[in-house]
């Protein structure tokens, strides 16, 4: 069984990786009702980020959103909203010692469609222990650009474009709490 699950997973990774080396993945950003964002924190370590993960061989990026959320926030499509999406691709190399030498095709890094999410369920229902194997052990509330400087450095400029990407939209939701706070 266990050499089963080992062949399958160098399959779906073989279909995954594009000729340049780049894993497709999606990243998700969800804001609250105010426009904080969730901000995740690594499994035993002080290493946080956004949810992202794999798109599995003949899987489209929404749908791949959809599963990612779930196994790593707990969430479900009817917990959130998508407000937008990037436009293309958004890609970081990964460093030296991240690379998986023995592994063919060998990925280089990750190509990503990020995903601009509003809660719109309740939050008690973030949740970590709904995948196999949980990608983390805490979350926060952070303010927007926030993450950019506290990112690890190989993600900053991947995090940096998506944010600027979608901050127009982004802006919306701050307004439209701001004119209900009044």
């Amino acid at each position: 069984m266990a050499r089963q699950e080992n062949i399958t997973a160098r399959l779906i990774t073989m279909d995954t990786i594009d000729k340049d080396g780049f894993r497709p993945n999606v990243g998700i950003i969800l804001a609250d009702d105010t426009g904080r964002l969730l901000w995740a924190k690594r499994v035993r370590q002080n290493a946080w980020q956004f949810p992202q993960g794999g798109i599995d061989a003949g899987e489209n990026p929404r749908d791949a959103l959809y599963r990612e959320l779930y196994e790593e926030v707990g969430l479900e499509s009817r917990d959130v909203k998508i407000l937008a999406h990037t436009r293309g691709w958004l890609r970081y190399r990964l460093p030296k010692q991240y690379l998986r030498r023995n592994s063919s095709p060998m990925c280089i890094g990750q190509k990503q469609k990020w995903y601009l999410l509003r809660l719109s369920g309740d939050q008690n229902g973030i949740r970590f222990d709904r995948g196999g194997k949980p990608e983390f052990d805490g979350w926060k509330w952070v303010n927007y650009w926030y993450p950019i400087s506290q990112v690890i450095e190989f993600k900053r400029d991947v995090y940096r474009r998506a944010l600027k990407e979608l901050a127009q939209v982004h802006s919306e939701i701050e307004r439209k709490f701001n004119s209900l706070k009044r």
